[in-house]
């Protein structure tokens, strides 16, 4: 009951306050309103202590309960931006408090409201690169288990090319950050006088170029520099631990020191170990022998995802497509292997 009272009273104060203050931006034409300002405030007021509790009190309650739930960097990130927009509407209002009349008192506000909210806006969409400089006490702990709000993406991720397929399918929701370290390292591959390497640094450009015109996920450059460590790998790790954000890579080494150090990793080969198809035996494959086994009469040939599938007694159907029947599956360090007999 003492809150409802509360609450009707504070709509009452601010309605009453808006209606008092108003009064002096009025213009001059309807001066009957200033002449009248005691009964305004007074009918206002009445309104307030009514509608006060749903127009006012409520939506502020709500807002609260929100921004209670949300991470202390995405609160730090809003009023940083909110600052920065009240800071540019203060200088773009110096002119115009010189305007005649209502002009020079209204539009300053007006300015200060919408590059307020604007600030506010972009500071909230910046909060994975603004959160990524703030000390990690004041950033969201990283639970095991949950999937990290901010992923990092490795060179080798970039060049393998596979994680512009899987953006452009839709599954991958949360946006890549790429350093600008990875774009430094990506050049000088690229750059390199070895054929090779150059041209894996071209399709890492290129793979990057597509992933920044998908619209399926989003590509924030991070233009971060850690001066204070010396290699790549190095620096992804530290800043991924620093961020609370996961490391997207298919480098095994990475992945291992990543882990070692506590830090989430999304290996793509284990996407796409994940993803290979389950064969039993006595299952029926179309597959193109394309080579000669290791024993006498065999035929290998390989499925989509790179899998060997080793025919016995399939020599004689060398570079012809053929149905085979899956006999045994063999699951070593290097993958799997598949063996088959032709049928027929």
């Amino acid at each position: 009951m003492a809150r409802g009272v509360t609450s009707r009273l504070i709509g009452l104060s601010i309605f009453g306050f808006i209606v008092w203050t108003g009064v002096e931006y009025v213009p001059f034409g309807l001066g009957t309103f200033r002449y009248h300002r005691e009964g305004f405030t007074l009918v206002a007021g009445c309104l307030g202590f009514i509608f006060g509790p749903y127009l006012i009190v409520g939506p502020i309650r709500s807002a609260f309960d929100a921004l209670n739930g949300q991470p202390l960097s995405l609160l730090i990130s809003g009023a940083i931006g909110l600052i920065v927009g009240l800071v540019i509407a203060a200088l773009i209002s110096v002119p115009l408090f010189g305007l005649n009349g209502w002009f020079g008192s209204t539009l300053p506000l007006v300015v200060s409201v919408v590059m307020g909210l604007a600030g506010l806006f972009l500071g909230v969409k910046r909060e994975r690169e603004i959160g990524g400089v703030l000390p990690r006490s004041l950033r969201a702990p990283y639970v095991p288990g949950q999937a990290s709000s901010s992923v990092l993406v490795d060179t080798s991720a970039i060049i393998d090319g596979r994680i512009a397929d899987i953006a452009e399918t839709g599954f991958m929701k949360t946006a890549l950050m790429v350093p600008s370290f990875i774009l430094d390292e990506l050049r000088h591959i690229a750059d390199s006088s070895d054929d090779l390497r150059r041209s894996k640094g071209r399709r890492g450009l290129e793979i990057l170029g597509r992933l920044r015109k998908a619209v399926q996920v989003e590509v924030i450059v991070l233009h971060v520099e850690l001066a204070q460590v010396d290699e790549v790998d190095n620096k992804l790790v530290s800043m991924a631990r620093d961020m609370d954000a996961a490391i997207l890579t298919t480098d095994f080494n990475l992945n291992r020191v990543a882990q070692l150090q506590e830090v989430e990793v999304l290996n793509i080969n284990d996407l796409a170990g994940a993803l290979k198809p389950i064969l039993l035996p006595g299952e029926e494959l179309s597959v193109n022998i394309l080579q000669e086994g290791k024993e006498s009469g065999q035929g290998v040939a390989y499925l989509d995802d790179g899998t060997m599938v080793v025919v016995e007694d399939g020599q004689r159907y060398l570079n012809m497509v053929h149905t085979v029947v899956v006999s045994r599956i063999l699951q070593t360090s290097a993958g799997r292997i598949i063996f088959a007999d032709p049928k027929g």
